[in-house]
């Protein structure tokens, strides 16, 4: 319910934060702070952490916590951190929020109620879902809009939910034509859609800009490839920004095509910035010939990441 015609709490380039493993699987600490360090160097504007490019169908509660805990005392305030903390039980999503906000989360981010391919619940639920988590705490949510939740949300819904609830203010929207939801968005929001957000790597970044995004979260390798983009549509420099976009797409198209939450790892571990590129088991890993090719097509753009630890 926060009004955009005040300047947002929070814009700009906020790319998710990959959960770094070491080779058996186990948590490496180390990496994890070296990651965050990079992508603050870089140039992001926040972190989102825990996310599903952070490999969060993975951790274990305690690791969840130890994670969001270790960070947040890392980052120590040098830029704002989203904290995803999505869950179907209402009250487990609320719990998680508020431990969030207690160790100095600046946002939660939240998918709706979902499980599985088919365990969904009615709209009437959903609204509740986020009216109650909305009570438990005193930060902003953003409303993560993917394909993976099966949950429709029509722009109607996501404006209404930002009128009513109080702290449902940011929208991450990643479903098909991007651009025309958030355009409609922001039509049937008005005032409260503080944040209206583009997502999936950015590999819509230039339409949702035209359609009036004004935050990106996407993958954690090159912040400072997005936020050339980025920074130069918020300047009024469209020439530029769509310019770069053209630029940066084919690293883009890489990542959201053919790599995934992998891209950002293999490219972390190329530049030297972090232990180890490996996902946690069961997920694979990449194959060679596409890690190749991300790092062929990252070399062309000369990328902080593979410079930063040298």
């Amino acid at each position: 319910m926060s009004a955009m015609s005040q300047a947002p709490r929070f814009k700009g380039v906020f790319p998710v934060a990959p959960t770094t493993f070491r080779e058996n699987g186990e948590l490496d600490l180390a990496s994890q702070k070296r990651c965050i360090d990079f992508m603050i160097d870089a140039g992001s504007n926040g972190l989102c952490i825990l996310a599903n490019f952070s490999e969060q169908f993975v951790l274990a509660d305690d690791e969840r916590e130890l994670l969001t805990r270790t960070i947040l005392e890392h980052v120590a305030g040098r830029v704002p951190v989203i904290v995803t903390t999505t869950h179907f039980g209402t009250r487990v999503c609320a719990e998680r929020s508020r431990r969030a906000q207690d160790m100095g989360a600046a946002m939660v981010m939240v998918m709706p109620p979902y499980h599985g391919a088919t365990i969904r619940v009615p709209e009437a639920q959903v609204v509740e879902f986020y009216a109650r988590l909305s009570d438990a705490i005193s930060i902003p949510i953003m409303i993560q809009d993917a394909p993976v939740a099966g949950t429709p949300l029509s722009a109607a819904l996501l404006a209404r939910m930002a009128r009513e609830i109080e702290q449902v203010a940011y929208f991450k929207i990643e479903t098909a034509q991007a651009a025309a939801k958030l355009r409609e968005l922001i039509r049937l929001g008005g005032d409260a859609i503080e944040g209206p957000w583009d997502g999936e790597e950015a590999i819509t970044l230039m339409p949702d800009l035209d359609a009036g995004a004004t935050g990106a979260m996407t993958g954690g390798g090159y912040p400072d490839g997005i936020r050339r983009i980025v920074d130069a549509y918020a300047a009024g420099d469209r020439e530029t920004a769509h310019a770069e976009y053209v630029r940066w797409l084919p690293l883009i198209n890489v990542e959201n095509r053919q790599c995934g939450l992998l891209a950002a790892k293999a490219l972390m571990h190329e530049g030297g910035v972090i232990a180890c590129e490996a996902p946690r088991h069961p997920f694979p890993a990449m194959h060679p010939a596409t890690r190749a090719g991300l790092i062929e097509t990252a070399r062309r753009l000369d990328p902080l990441v593979l410079r930063w630890a040298r």
